[in-house]
């Protein structure tokens, strides 16, 4: 148990990144609901609950109304869980109950008027004292009651009395369209809503009485090892001191074109259409990063770590020795089983435990599919997680990819130019039967920058880049053609 600068007591959920979210954790004593459609991890959330409190010293107990305690504990111990310390009260309804009368109730015949249960509740109660009571779920009492008044004034009892042993108390619901549970959100002091949809987890507190909370959607994930909550970045509560110095890439005619390079703590789009180097042109700049002695990482969302490494070494970047001596970080991410948040973290991680300056994500389309959502939905997310990079002075190259490969100029096909500071676009040109690249910059936020296209290509050696192509014209309209330099 903990206290917060309020000077209220704190009880950790278990949960790793809940407490944070909540500010510290659970205020101590108070009672708080936890609601959710079937599956989405209520009970998971209540053994984490149980099981922190019981690790820690305190008495735990586990009113359980539904499954059977056997299926509880089989439950817990697959998801790691040891209920050892833990004193489970199995209310749940028997078998022979539904043998005997032909019919199907929660509870049994003696059960049917409350007393033979609430007694069971206060004798164990009193017994043990708990300072932690977990309810699962506590819908169930709804059996009990003969309406809806009674039902709410046998809760608010029921709260109270654990409240007053100085116990702090989780509950679960059950909703349904005929028995929604707005009654149990009025009577508790926090609420922990947990939704699950098109396979993507997610955790809001819409209600947290007492106490500032972590403003949501956060995203969760249930493992092997039970939840993990993700929350929400907050860019403005970090940040450090930089210089916002030119990081060159290591190509001098490329450097002209940029004006010198990127600068530090500035956010670099680099798109182009599929296989024109996009990839290669940011692996260029955590190449050079690593010979100032500097950590990059990269974050793959469109392909495998051995491919990345493969073509890298084809065409002389050995990256896989840059991650040997630590001064790189290569990480595949799923999108599709990864939430921004949690992916926000995993950078987070990375930043701020092994100072990374370089921070490549490959690629905007990836990170789309992670979303399922609106596109408004991927700006914001990558809005927050660029200006969190931005403010600790990190420098991002963000790779993103167009559709079309040759013909009408796209800037970026994921609507982020505008999160940018620089833009360096990349170009196929079919040129008297020849299909050819050009590299240019669109935009650059920090410092000037050349306004002409230059020749790129990716040899057995790296990239090179040529001078400037001043007779070109015509490529952003999709036309591309050689004039005369004298007109």
């Amino acid at each position: 148990m903990t206290t917060d600068g309020d000077s209220l007591a704190r009880v950790t959920t278990g949960v790793p990144g809940l407490d944070e979210v909540l500010e510290g954790g659970l205020i101590d004593g108070r009672s708080y609901l936890v609601r959710g459609q079937p599956g989405s991890g209520k009970t998971v959330l209540g053994l984490h609950f149980v099981t922190a409190g019981a690790a820690s010293g305190e008495r735990t107990l586990f009113i359980n109304l539904e499954e059977d305690e056997a299926d509880v504990r089989a439950n817990a111990a697959s998801l790691g869980f040891s209920l050892d310390g833990v004193d489970v009260l199995d209310l749940s309804p028997s078998s022979e109950f539904f043998a005997e009368d032909q019919s199907y109730s929660v509870f049994g015949a003696d059960e049917v008027e409350g007393d033979d249960l609430t007694e069971q509740i206060a004798e164990r109660v009193a017994e043990r004292d708990p300072d932690r009571v977990f309810v699962d779920p506590v819908t169930q009492f709804r059996y009990l009651t003969g309406d809806a008044y009674q039902f709410r004034k046998q809760i608010i009892s029921f709260t109270r009395f654990l409240e007053e042993h100085d116990a702090t108390v989780l509950f679960t619901s059950q909703r349904t369209p005929d028995s929604p549970d707005d009654d149990l959100q009025f009577m508790s002091d926090g609420i922990v809503e947990l939704a699950y949809e098109n396979d993507r987890r997610r955790l809001t507190v819409p209600k947290f009485r007492g106490s500032d909370k972590r403003a949501g959607p956060h995203g969760m994930a249930i493992r092997g090892d039970g939840i993990h909550v993700y929350p929400q970045l907050v860019p403005s509560a970090h940040g450090v001191g930089f210089d916002t110095e030119p990081i060159p890439s290591g190509i001098p005619a490329f450097d002209e074109l940029l004006g010198g390079g990127i600068e530090r703590g500035t956010i670099t789009v680099v798109s182009g259409p599929t296989g024109v180097g996009k990839t290669t042109t940011g692996t260029q700049f955590l190449r050079e990063a690593a010979d100032r002695g500097e950590r990059s990482a990269v974050f793959l969302l469109e392909e495998s770590v051995d491919t990345f490494e493969h073509r890298s070494e084809a065409v002389g970047m050995p990256m896989s020795s840059l991650r040997e001596e630590r001064r790189l970080t290569v990480e595949a991410v799923e999108p599709l089983t990864t939430s921004p948040q949690e992916f926000a973290q995993r950078v987070r991680r990375e930043v701020e435990e092994h100072d990374t300056r370089v921070v490549m994500i490959d690629g905007a389309r990836g990170y789309k599919l992670s979303m399922q959502g609106a596109d408004d939905d991927l700006v914001r997310e990558l809005h927050a997680l660029g200006r969190y990079l931005k403010n600790m002075g990190v420098t991002v190259i963000l790779v993103d990819e167009i559709d079309t490969v040759t013909g009408e100029f796209q800037a970026t096909n994921s609507g982020i130019s505008y999160l940018a500071d620089n833009v360096v676009f990349l170009s196929y040109l079919e040129m008297e039967g020849e299909l050819r690249k050009v590299a240019g910059v669109l935009k650059k936020r920090v410092g000037d920058f050349e306004r002409t296209l230059r020749e790129f290509r990716i040899t057995d050696e790296g990239i090179a880049v040529g001078d400037p192509l001043t007779d070109l014209r015509g490529v952003l309209r999709g036309a591309p053609e050689f004039v005369d330099a004298e007109e």
